[in-house]
């Protein structure tokens, strides 16, 4: 499927209408553009009924180098291990109640860290967009957040589309070709072709 994101909007707002909350899942491997549309997503729901659409980035929830470190596991930053789905769950839970205004974490890339309380959730954001890798892994215990969601997408993106993407994202952090194409090919990619291959079908594949 293939929407334009004001048809994707126009359609979540429809069918969250009435609710007092609506949680989306927008998943899909690194440099598949989710952060991006889930931002825009939002900012077109905004538009229609302005303040009612925010963002949850599944990033925020990244295990910090201090645990990752004695684990040995900094050099496979982004695999499933290395987050806390458990901290996203339990979040996602107190979003879904819609009783008071939930603080969340948001990663800070430059400074390869999560930032505490980034970002709130507050009772006037009845449409949740949560976007991150693993929202629709099918392995425990990241198969718990599933019954979360209200709607889940994910964007289809092509492998070689994905590549040169990453290397560029890594050659914009400051790494060198070499390093850049070795992290792309020999961990973010390993990391998308899990993402594709273990996640549970989403209602919409968007492309």
């Amino acid at each position: 499927m293939n929407p334009s994101i004001h048809d994707m909007a126009a359609q979540i707002v429809d069918a969250a209408a009435d609710r007092k909350r609506f949680i989306v899942a927008l998943a899909g491997p690194p440099a598949a553009g989710k952060s991006f549309l889930a931002e825009w997503l939002a900012r077109e729901i905004n538009a229609r009924q302005p303040g009612i659409a925010a963002v949850v980035p599944m990033d925020g929830y990244h295990l910090d180098n201090a645990v990752l470190e004695p684990r040995g596991q900094v050099p496979i930053k982004g695999a499933p291990e290395t987050f806390d789905p458990d901290g996203l769950l339990h979040d996602l839970q107190r979003i879904r109640r819609a009783d008071r205004t939930v603080a969340v974490p948001v990663f800070d890339r430059p400074l390869d860290l999560a930032r505490a309380g980034g970002r709130l959730i507050t009772l006037e954001h009845r449409i949740v967009i949560v976007e991150g890798n693993y929202l629709l892994f099918d392995q425990a215990p990241w198969s718990a957040l599933h019954e979360c969601f209200d709607l889940s997408l994910f964007l289809e993106v092509p492998d070689e589309v994905l590549e040169a993407r990453l290397i560029q994202r890594w050659l914009g952090m400051g790494q060198d070709q070499r390093s850049a194409l070795d992290k792309a090919r020999h961990k973010d990619m390993l990391n998308a072709r899990l993402i594709k291959a273990a996640s549970v079908e989403p209602d919409i594949r968007w492309y």
